[in-house]
C-alpha cells in the first residue's frame, strides 16, 4: 500500500513516543500502525550552488534507476521514487521490519530558473546527483521604486 508522506525536519525530535512497547507487544495482532506508515522512505538531499548551475545530491537507497523519475520545471524540482521489496514469504513469518517499500517524492523550489534541456541526472552506489544549470537571462531583477 503507497501512502504520501510529508518531510519533517522535526520528525527525529518528535520521536519519543512513551506508547512503543505497549504497540510491540500486541503487533502480531493488530494490523499495520500509522507508526509504520510513518517510517516512509526520507528523501534527504544536499543542494550547492555555482556561479552557472546548482547541484543536488539526494540519498535514494535501495531504490532502482528506472524507478526514478525527475522533473523540472522552470525552478521548481521534484523527484519521485518507488522502492519495491519481494512480497513474498518464502522465509517464514516476518517478525518485524523496518525496511522501506512504496513511493515517495520531494519537491523544492531553486532561487533561479533551470535549462531544463541542459539538465543531467546520474544515479550511483543510492545517490541520485542532479546537475542543473541555470537558465541565462533569468536573474532576479529590482525595480527602482518611481
Amino acid at each position: 500500500m503507497n501512502h504520501p508522506t510529508r518531510w519533517s525536519p522535526f520528525r527525529q525530535m518528535t520521536a519519543f513516543d512513551p506508547f512503543a512497547e505497549v504497540e510491540d507487544a500486541f503487533r502480531g495482532w493488530m494490523p499495520r500502525s500509522g507508526r509504520q506508515l510513518e517510517r516512509a522512505m526520507e528523501m534527504r538531499l544536499d543542494v550547492t550552488e555555482s556561479d552557472k548551475a546548482y547541484a543536488i545530491s539526494v540519498d535514494l537507497p535501495g531504490v532502482k534507476k528506472e524507478d526514478i523519475d525527475v522533473s523540472v520545471e522552470g525552478s521548481q524540482v521534484t523527484i519521485s521514487a518507488e522502492v519495491k521489496r519481494d512480497a513474498s514469504k518464502q522465509h517464514g513469518k516476518e517478525i518485524h521490519t523496518e525496511r522501506y517499500s512504496g513511493q515517495a517524492y520531494r519537491s523544492l523550489s531553486l532561487p533561479q530558473e533551470v535549462d531544463a534541456a541542459a539538465a543531467k541526472a546520474n544515479y550511483d552506489g543510492g545517490v541520485l546527483t542532479l546537475t542543473l544549470p541555470k537558465k541565462n537571462g533569468s536573474a532576479a531583477k529590482h525595480l527602482q521604486v518611481a
